[in-house]
């Protein structure tokens, strides 16, 4: 693997001033000559000029946040990271790399999830070049690269996880969105590494059930919502009940037989689980006895 290697080039203010008082000294050269009659210093102060000129297509700017790949006759010499005007060898080939923050939103992808249900997923990846010698020789293209990869990382992420489930101790897609984003980072970054690119942050931006089936997993949703509030307000009826026998006991407010305790029970489990208020009922048959 080609890894980057750190070059420091000269600077190219320098360089610059150098290079054009060379170059109005050798223009007084050539006026020289001409007005003495110097054929030698004509010649030597004509050829001397193009070289100048080539010396001066060494300059090169580099920005904040961006790197200079050199290269001569396609042999990799280092990378330029110092900002500012810079002169290298006017034979270096001076390739322009950013090193900035990126961000990638993938497609919204239709995938199986681990029940089999059909989804659509998105997701962001933020992201940045690390390494320039990587990026640049390792993959043709690192930017296609890293969309391809990202996307075929989030395809894979969602074939493993289930969309929602019911059992905290499993893992899902919509429930843990924390450490599903750590893992689709790991992933990314694990595919990406070869390239030279670090991932930043990964995260879900979409996640839905697929059209076709998308009003059939509502309705399961809610089932199960209804369920999970039914199964906690019945047992907290059942240990209210439970409570409210201990203390008529312990009290000794009133001695109920088994079948007494049965009925009142009854009545007060259809008081606390029922949806709608109770109505009172008053039993007035004994009165009449």
């Amino acid at each position: 693997m080609i890894q980057e290697i750190p070059r420091t080039a000269t600077s190219g203010v320098l360089m610059l001033v150098v290079l054009l008082v060379a170059t109005a000294a050798d223009v007084a050269w050539f006026v020289l000559g001409i007005l003495n009659g110097g054929v030698l210093s004509m010649v030597a102060s004509a050829l001397l000029l193009p070289v100048l000129i080539f010396l001066l297509a060494g300059l090169f700017m580099v920005n904040p946040n961006e790197a200079r790949v050199l290269q001569l006759f396609g042999r990799y010499v280092g990378t330029v990271g110092d900002q500012g005007l810079r002169w290298a060898n006017p034979l270096y080939s001076k390739r322009r790399i950013s090193i900035r923050v990126r961000n990638f939103e993938t497609d919204r992808s239709k995938v199986n999830d681990a029940e089999g249900n059909p989804i659509e997923i998105a997701a962001v990846v933020v992201w940045r070049v690390v390494d320039t010698a990587e990026a640049t020789f390792e993959v043709d293209d690192y930017v296609n690269f890293m969309r391809v990869q990202s996307e075929s990382a989030v395809r894979n992420l969602a074939t493993q996880y289930p969309y929602d489930t019911r059992d905290e101790a499993q893992t899902s897609l919509r429930g843990n969105a924390e450490e599903i984003a750590q893992r689709l980072q790991t992933e990314i970054q694990g595919r990406l590494h070869k390239a030279g690119l670090e991932v930043l942050e990964a995260r879900i931006t979409h996640l839905a059930y697929a059209p076709e089936i998308a009003s059939a997993m509502l309705q399961r949703q809610q089932a199960g919502a209804i369920i999970e509030a039914r199964e906690r307000i019945v047992e907290g009826a059942v240990s209210m009940v439970q409570m409210a026998l201990g203390d008529l006991s312990d009290r000794g407010i009133v001695e109920l037989d088994e079948e007494r305790k049965a009925a009142m029970v009854s009545n007060l489990l259809v008081v606390l689980c029922g949806e709608r208020g109770t109505q009172p009922v008053l039993n007035t048959g004994s009165l009449y006895q």
